[in-house]
């Protein structure tokens, strides 16, 4: 008996060896956008964290294109041994559904390690619309359906995606007008082209306080720090919540000591009152949970955001 529980405790032993040993050289995070956007910052941030906890180089590595995808596959087929790492966020939980053609299954291909941030976005309008609330905007949407011009950042993007979903909750049709990128769109809601859009708090907030676009709502289940007058458009339509998180994943299979190695590392670089200062000066909150939590997070969004894909008729290639 002593022989055969010796026998059965050999398998454990390589993964407790490199949990003990890890990092034993640098780390690449892989990061699916280009640099100097907010999800690269935020995934420097925390990189730089790392390296100082384990006083191993964590490196960002850049991979953008095809809407996080590149990136993604190149880690769902790397070596599953901590050493290369995936920055994801909420667009992962959309593609499964947006894409139709993905050499990888997120959900089963990469395993979750640390949520890091979470934002929310705002519902507002151009001040020509007269609306001052979400529930008149819901009863002068329904007054004039298709008339309402809804600037996007291009299908499938954040503030498609959001709008896409109040429409189905409230029970409205607008026309979304699809940009490269949500920088070109502001300047259209400004001048009044576009009338709505569903934009991030930290691009908007400018014109909001200068009263040069109106908040009626914002996304999250619960007021936005940066603005704390605007009630959640969950208020009136109820169970609406639209959020981007932010965190880190790994190949399947990475042995669960490491990833609870690095799990415990960016928990407690959340609990840092800079990076916390640092993480809300870009508009993105920290947002700490267990692994366990966060997986449960990605599933649920997943099958959340294929509803609004498939009601929206959002197909990408």
């Amino acid at each position: 008996m002593q022989a055969a529980a010796a026998a059965a405790a050999i398998p454990a032993l390589p993964a407790l060896v490199r949990a003990d040993t890890y990092p034993s050289r640098p780390v690449r995070i892989i990061v699916g956008f280009a640099p100097s956007g907010a999800a690269d910052i935020i995934a420097r941030l925390m990189a730089q964290k790392l390296t100082d906890r384990f006083g191993q180089a964590f490196v960002v590595e850049n991979r953008p294109g095809a809407a996080m995808n590149i990136a993604t596959g190149l880690v769902a087929k790397a070596a599953p041994d901590g050493y290369t790492l995936l920055n994801i966020t909420t667009i992962n939980a959309w593609n499964g559904s947006l894409y139709k053609h993905l050499d990888f299954n997120f959900l089963r291909d990469i395993t979750p390690i640390a949520s890091i941030s979470r934002a929310g976005g705002v519902l507002e309008v151009n001040p020509s619309v007269p609306v001052h609330s979400v529930a008149e905007f819901i009863a002068y949407a329904k007054a004039n359906p298709g008339k309402l011009n809804m600037g996007t950042g291009g299908p499938g993007s954040g503030p498609h995606m959001y709008g896409s979903l109040f429409e189905m909750m409230a029970g409205v049709q607008m026309v979304p007008v699809h940009y490269h990128g949500t920088g070109p769109a502001v300047p259209d809601l400004l001048s009044g082209r576009l009338q709505v859009m569903f934009d991030l708090v930290t691009s908007s907030i400018g014109s909001i306080k200068d009263g040069k676009l109106r908040a009626l709502g914002v996304t999250t289940a619960n007021r936005y720090d940066a603005l704390p007058d605007v009630p959640p458009i969950g208020d009136v339509v109820k169970g609406y919540e639209a959020s981007g998180w932010q965190g880190f994943g790994a190949p399947a299979n990475t042995p669960p000591e490491i990833l609870d190695k690095v799990h415990e590392a960016i928990n407690a670089a959340l609990a840092d009152a800079a990076l916390q200062k640092r993480l809300d000066e870009i508009g993105a909150p920290a947002f700490s949970t267990s692994r366990q939590d966060f997986r449960k997070l990605i599933e649920a969004d997943t099958a959340k955001w294929a509803e609004v894909v498939k009601f929206a008729n959002i197909q990408l290639d």
